[in-house]
């Protein structure tokens, strides 16, 4: 099925995203339209309002239909993202923990590397064990600036770098 492109300006760059009816397959930050049509798919505008809300501080959990491309390991990593507490972060070996295999850690990371959905599948939450910031597709200074986005749209509630 053909997928469709819409782009919502966020305070922190351009946003692409990319789907249909099956689902959202992709959303990154992008230098530039890659696609010129201005008009919005409706199986993109749901995600579209949800992505604004979010950088509203409006939204703290999505809720639409993901269809993102990837292997079953890929898949489970993703799906462990998506439970992650908004405004929380983990470690990659937290990940692992939670797949039942602490080993697994470098597989995490190169899983949470693939994520093809990113803000909506939560990989910027990810931190290292250390509990520095490494590695972001869009940036380390993006994975930051959405750190502190969520931790002032907390509403008053205290956070903590890692989860307990």
């Amino acid at each position: 099925m053909e997928l469709h492109y819409a782009y919502y300006s966020s305070p922190i760059g351009l946003v692409e995203i990319s789907g249909n009816e099956d689902g959202i397959a992709t959303l990154y930050f992008v230098d530039e339209r890659k696609h010129s049509s201005s008009k919005v798919h409706p199986s993109l505008k749901e995600c579209l309002l949800q992505v604004e809300e979010y950088f509203k501080g409006l939204r703290k959990e999505f809720g639409i239909r993901l269809n993102p491309k990837g292997t079953d390991f890929q898949k489970r990593v993703w799906e462990k993202l998506s439970t992650l507490p908004y405004g929380r972060t983990v470690s990659y070996l937290d990940i692992s923990r939670m797949l039942g295999d602490a080993n697994a850690t470098r597989a995490v990371g190169n899983a949470n590397g693939s994520n093809p959905i990113s803000i909506i599948v939560p990989c910027h939450r990810v931190i290292g064990v250390s509990g520095k910031l490494v590695g972001y597709g869009g940036g380390l200074w993006r994975k930051e600036w959405l750190l502190n986005h969520e931790k002032s749209s907390t509403f008053g509630k205290q956070t903590t770098l890692f989860s307990p």
